[in-house]
C-alpha cells in the first residue's frame, strides 16, 4: 500500500495578509472592551475570536489543504464549544 503525499506551497505573501488580519483582529478585540456595547460586548469579542481561530486553522495549521474528515471534525468541535457556551449564557441569564 502506497501513501501519497501532496504537498502544498502557500505564499509568504498569503501569510503577511494573514498574519496583518489577525493583529488588526486583536487589536479591534481590545478595542471593544473600551466601548460599551452593554451585553453585546462578550459576543462582539467572541466573534472576533471565532474568525481568528478560523484563519489560524485554515492557513496556519493547513486545515484548508488537509481531507475534508478533518474539517468536519473541527466543525464538530466547534459546534460543541458554541453550545457549551449557549448553555453557560442561558444559565446566567435565568439565574
Amino acid at each position: 500500500m502506497e501513501k501519497e503525499q501532496h504537498t502544498h506551497i502557500v505564499k509568504y505573501k498569503t501569510y503577511v495578509i494573514v498574519l496583518i488580519a489577525l493583529l488588526f483582529m486583536t487589536f479591534a478585540s481590545v478595542a471593544i472592551t473600551s466601548i460599551n456595547l452593554g451585553p453585546y460586548t462578550v459576543s462582539a469579542a467572541l466573534l472576533l475570536a471565532g474568525i481568528k481561530s478560523v484563519l489560524v486553522l485554515l492557513i496556519f495549521m493547513h486545515l484548508k489543504f488537509d481531507k475534508k474528515f478533518y474539517a468536519l471534525m473541527v466543525a464538530a468541535v466547534f459546534i460543541l464549544l458554541a453550545s457549551v457556551i449557549f448553555i453557560t449564557f442561558l444559565d446566567y441569564l435565568y439565574r
